[in-house]
């Protein structure tokens, strides 16, 4: 991204932040910017996390930044060396960090590298966060808009009272209102999130759900024990990083020993490499995994 388009931005931000509420015209004139320009800016604002609301016709408002915030004609820019540094140590946590994905499209914006901008899309999960970790610190009901249930495939809003975290802020833990259910819901499935001016009113109701290394939430059910090859813990690890700290080695192979709460998510990964895993006193999975097979392979 080049500097006169990084100093037209942060105007942009200026402006929009101040006391004074400009249309998309006036910013236009102010800048000497096009309004096709003006509103592509205000949808990188949007993907970087910013709050912009818009109050009328065609006249939008950028929040003021929290007190004591920098002002954006004080900001420093990142040098290339210095966002390179960066981006390398995002890079490092793991990719289904939702907090990681903010952080590189607010680098985004100040410096365009393919790496960084590859992680952008139309929603913040940094954002979500930050909502959800105030309600819960609040007590406060929240309206997860447009939550996309990959359970039920619907695309709708939800009344809930969040509470928790689980492992890298992948996930909220909250009681849903509607359903009278405590449940697990992934960030980066929420649209947007709306902290309500309403208290908690079922705290007693709130029980935190366990989550396995494989991504299923509920209560545990059955403890399974494999032994895997080379190839299959690497392959494990790979896809669910979360694993490690129910591995040991032993000898050329590797054990495997952790609660589930769902036969699942194990019983999938089981079956793509079944040359590569035994399966040990594990006699509940085996039957599943029978099941399985008979029902969905035969």
């Amino acid at each position: 991204m080049d500097q006169p388009k990084i100093e037209r931005m942060l105007r942009l931000m200026k402006l929009m932040s101040g006391n004074i509420n400009y249309s998309i015209e006036e910013l236009s004139s102010r800048l000497e910017m096009s309004e096709r320009t003006i509103y592509r800016y205000i949808d990188t604002f949007k993907s970087a996390g910013f709050t912009v609301s818009k109050l009328w016709a065609n006249t939008y408002k950028l929040e003021k930044m929290p007190e004591g915030a920098p002002e954006f004609d004080k900001l420093m820019y990142f040098s290339e060396e210095e966002s390179y540094l960066i981006n390398s140590l995002l890079d490092a946590l793991v990719p289904t960090n939702a907090l990681k994905k903010g952080i590189k499209d607010k680098l985004a914006v100040i410096y365009d590298s393919t790496s960084i901008a590859d992680y952008i899309d139309h929603r913040s999960n940094a954002a979500s966060v930050a909502n959800l970790s105030r309600a819960a610190r609040e007590r406060k009901k929240v309206i997860l808009k447009a939550y996309e249930s990959g359970h039920s495939h619907t695309i709708r809003d939800r009344y809930v009272e969040p509470y928790g975290f689980t492992t890298d802020y992948i996930d909220v833990c909250a009681f849903d209102l509607e359903d009278r259910q405590n449940k697990i819901f992934k960030i980066q499935r929420i649209g947007q999130v709306e902290v309500l001016d309403e208290v908690w009113t079922a705290e007693s109701s709130h029980r935190r759900q366990g989550k396995d290394i494989f991504r299923m939430n509920g209560n545990y059910i059955d403890r399974i024990r494999w032994q895997m090859s080379v190839m299959a813990k690497n392959l494990l690890l790979e896809e669910y990083p979360l694993a490690q700290k129910d591995l040991k080695r032993k000898g050329s192979s590797w054990i495997l020993e952790t609660d589930i709460c769902n036969y699942i998510g194990a019983c999938r990964f089981y079956v793509g490499l079944a040359n590569e895993i035994t399966i040990i006193d594990s006699p509940k999975f085996s039957s599943y995994v029978k099941e399985y097979v008979k029902n969905n392979l035969l």
